[in-house]
């Protein structure tokens, strides 16, 4: 079984709040470039377990399917800091019969700065071809459940999802 949880039950916005580790900061203080990409994909393992029962492992295993990184865009709006506590948002955005499109996006522990938007782009494959296979039901149903509703993803500009992010900031809400 994939998901524990109810689809009814699946939000479509998923949070961590996580710390700004020295370890993964340059010497200016601020969070690694490449290091964006290990707090969102810890983030994103951690919400999909907590949030909707979802394992990677049950996936690979019961399936012998995974996800594959595509492709990545992101921006760097403003730096995360050292010891800096900070919010880590993750929704689906669009999704088709073999590919997924996560959005990720870091902000300030209250919401109220934009750091960091990314968009990954993964490919469906079977473990044993390495080529890219339809999503089962299963896991449609999910994608479904879990999409950000309304958005028109082939005409959507990043850069202007980097604007509207930050419009939801300044109005305090979420898609």
């Amino acid at each position: 079984m994939l998901f524990t949880a109810k689809l009814s039950d699946m939000p479509v916005e998923a949070e961590s709040r996580v710390i700004i580790r020295f370890q993964d900061c340059d010497p200016l203080m601020h969070l690694n470039n490449s290091k964006y990409f290990d707090y969102f994909f810890n983030a994103r393992e951690d919400q999909v377990s907590k949030l909707y029962g979802f394992s990677f492992e049950a996936m690979f295993r019961e399936l012998r399917t995974s996800w594959v990184v595509y492709q990545h865009q992101i921006a760097y709006v403003r730096p995360a800091r050292i010891s800096e506590w900070v919010r880590i948002t993750s929704r689906v955005i669009y999704y088709n019969e073999d590919t997924m499109v996560t959005e990720y996006f870091m902000t300030n522990d209250l919401r109220t700065e934009l750091k960091t938007v990314l968009w990954t782009t993964s490919k469906h494959i079977s473990i044993a071809s390495g080529q890219r296979v339809p999503h089962p039901k299963e896991v449609m149903d999910y994608l479904g459940a879990t999409c950000v509703p309304g958005l028109d993803f082939p005409n959507l500009h990043f850069n202007d999802r980097i604007h509207a992010i930050k419009h939801e900031l300044a109005a305090g809400t979420s898609e």
